[in-house]
């Protein structure tokens, strides 16, 4: 008799959200803040996934962009509206 733990985890690479809107006008390397903000990324269901944003950045419009890349998806960084209730920000250092 199999013992289940209850629904498996979705795959990452087939549950990582698409970004939502086109970037208006991709930044410049001058306008990009750099970072190294590890992140957790909700891919929907209760599912999160573990995640890095490497760049911040504002648009003309005033909406702030991240460079998101979500741990094992397989795809690369890509520039997203940021959106405190899908991607939560994890320390760096300490607590």
């Amino acid at each position: 008799m199999e013992r289940s733990n209850g629904p498996a985890a979705p795959a990452v690479s087939s549950a990582v959200p698409a970004a939502p809107t086109e970037v208006p006008v991709p930044p410049t390397d001058r306008e990009v803040r750099w970072v190294y903000q590890p992140v957790e990324v909700d891919l929907g269901g209760g599912h999160w996934a573990p995640g890095r944003i490497s760049g911040w950045w504002q648009d003309p419009a005033g909406r702030n962009w991240c460079r998101l890349r979500v741990g094992r998806s397989g795809l690369p960084a890509d520039w997203r509206p940021f959106e405190p209730d899908r991607v939560r920000l994890l320390p760096v250092s300490g607590l």
